[in-house]
C-alpha cells in the first residue's frame, strides 16, 4: 500500500520522544515500512523516521522541550491543511492520520482514512467539525480508539470506532538491572495532568524514593509545583531514550502511574510492566483496562495517601506475572490490526483491489466479529489471547 501518515506537528517525531504519540507515531512508521508498504510521513521538520519525511512545519527555536499546543493552534491547523493539500496531490492510496486536526475530516473526505482517537473528545476544532449538523461520516473513514474508555467519550459523535489497544516492541523492554529494594519509579511529561506531584508525595508517605524521568514540558507546573517537593528522597533521570528507560524502569519496586485526567491509554505505565516493574496507579481514564490485578493495584481515590495505600499491595505482586500480562500490548498485533482496517477502507472507497504485504485475512475475520457494543472485561486470560479479540466496535 501507499499509505500517507499524518502527524500530530507539536514536535518531531525523534527519539527522545516528546511523549506517547509521537512514539507511536514513530514506532508505527517503522512497522509500515519493515512489512513492505510505501510509507510518506507528514511531519514537523526534524522528524527522524525510516520512511520518505515531508516537513511541513518548521522546526521549534533551539529545539525546545517545553511547547504546549495552546499558543501553537493556529500554526498546527495550517500545518495539517498543508499536509492535506500535499497527500491530495499525492499518489497516496490511504491514509493514517494521527494528527489530532479537524483539517483532514474536512478537507480528505474523498480519500479512505483511518484516523486512531489518541485523546479524549476534548479536542474543540474537531468537535466543532463533528458536532456540525450538516456534517456526515465519509464512507471511506475508518475510527480506532486507543481504549474502550476513550471509545465511550466519543460514541456520540462517531458512526463506529474499532478498539484497538496501543502496542510496544516487547522485545526492546529489557535490563540487567535489578529492582532496587525502597525505590519507586516514575516516567512521562512533567505536566499537571500527569500527576508528578502526587507520585512524590505517595512514594514519600510509603517511605520510599522516587526516581523519575521525562521531559519538561510545563516548566510553570514544574517551578511551582515539583520544585518545592523535591528532597534527597527524589532522583530526576533526566529525559531518557529508548535505550535509558529500561534501567530505570527495571530499578524499581513499583512503577506509579499517576493521570489526574481521562488518559486514553498510557504507553509508559505498559513499558514499565513489560519491565516486571508492577504499578500503583490512579484509577483514571484507561488504567482499570491496562493495569491487571496480577500487575499492580488501583487506587480509587485519587490521592497520595490512597496511592500509597496501592503502592503497598502493587509491590507484593510477582514480576514474572506482571510481565505476562503485558505481552498482550504487542505492537505487532496493533500494526496488524491497521493494516486490515486500511485495507477494508480503501477496498470499499476502490482504492486498493487485493490484500497488500501486511496479513490482512486475520483482520477480516476480526472485523466480522466485532459486536455493536463494547464488550465487558472478562477478567484476566492467558498469556498469548486469540488474535482478534483485540478489536471490539462501539455503535
Amino acid at each position: 500500500m501507499r499509505i500517507a501518515v499524518l502527524t500530530h506537528m507539536l514536535h518531531p517525531i525523534r527519539s527522545p520522544f516528546a511523549g506517547g504519540l509521537e512514539m507511536h507515531t514513530a514506532m508505527t512508521v517503522e512497522h509500515l515500512v519493515r512489512r513492505g508498504h510505501e510509507v510518506t510521513v507528514y511531519a514537523r521538520e526534524g522528524t527522524e523516521v525510516s520512511a520518505t519525511v515531508i516537513p511541513v512545519l518548521e522546526v521549534h527555536p533551539e529545539g525546545r522541550e517545553d511547547v504546549l499546543p495552546g499558543p501553537l493552534d493556529d500554526e498546527l491547523d495550517q500545518g495539517a491543511e498543508r499536509a492535506c493539500q500535499m497527500i491530495l496531490d499525492s499518489d497516496a492510496q490511504v491514509v493514517l492520520n494521527n494528527s489530532l486536526s479537524a483539517a483532514p475530516l474536512r478537507l480528505l473526505r474523498g480519500l479512505p482514512m483511518v484516523t486512531v482517537l489518541h485523546t479524549p473528545a476534548t479536542l474543540a476544532s474537531v468537535l466543532k467539525v463533528l458536532d456540525d449538523p450538516q456534517w456526515t461520516a465519509p464512507p471511506g473513514h475508518r475510527w480506532l480508539s486507543v481504549s474502550a474508555s476513550n471509545a465511550l467519550a466519543w460514541r456520540h459523535r462517531l458512526p463506529r470506532i474499532a478498539v484497538v489497544p496501543n502496542g510496544i516492541e516487547l522485545a526492546h523492554w529489557h535490563s540487567t538491572v535489578a529492582p532496587v529494594p525502597g525505590r519507586a519509579v516514575w516516567t512521562g511529561r512533567i505536566t499537571e495532568e500527569k500527576g508528578l506531584h502526587v507520585a512524590i508525595e505517595a512514594a514519600r508517605l510509603a517511605g520510599m524514593e522516587l526516581h523519575f524521568a521525562g521531559p519538561v514540558s510545563d516548566p510553570s507546573y514544574h517551578r511551582e509545583r515539583i520544585q518545592p517537593l523535591l528532597g534527597p528522597d527524589t532522583v530526576y533521570w533526566g529525559h531518557l531514550d529508548h535505550q535509558g528507560l529500561p534501567d530505570l524502569l527495571a530499578s524499581g519496586e513499583v512503577y506509579l502511574s499517576t493521570p489526574l485526567w481521562a488518559e486514553p491509554f498510557g504507553l509508559a505505565t505498559v513499558e514499565a510492566m513489560a519491565m516486571g516493574t508492577p504499578v500503583a496507579a490512579l484509577l483514571a481514564g484507561s488504567m482499570g483496562e491496562i493495569v491487571a490485578p496480577q500487575a499492580g493495584d488501583l487506587a480509587v481515590h485519587h490521592s497520595a495517601r490512597s496511592l500509597a495505600d496501592s503502592i503497598e499491595v502493587a509491590r507484593t505482586r510477582e514480576r514474572a506475572q506482571v510481565r505476562a500480562w503485558s505481552r498482550r500490548f504487542s505492537s505487532d498485533l496493533m500494526v496488524d490490526t491497521y493494516l486490515g482496517v486500511l485495507q477494508e477502507a480503501g477496498e470499499s472507497a476502490g482504492m486498493l483491489t487485493g490484500p497488500g504485504p501486511g496479513p490482512t485475512s486475520f483482520t477480516q475475520r476480526m472485523l466480522m466479529e466485532t459486536r455493536e457494543t463494547i464488550e465487558p472485561h472478562q477478567g484476566p486470560r492467558d498469556v498469548d489471547p486469540p488474535r482478534y479479540s483485540a478489536i471490539q466496535t462501539a455503535q
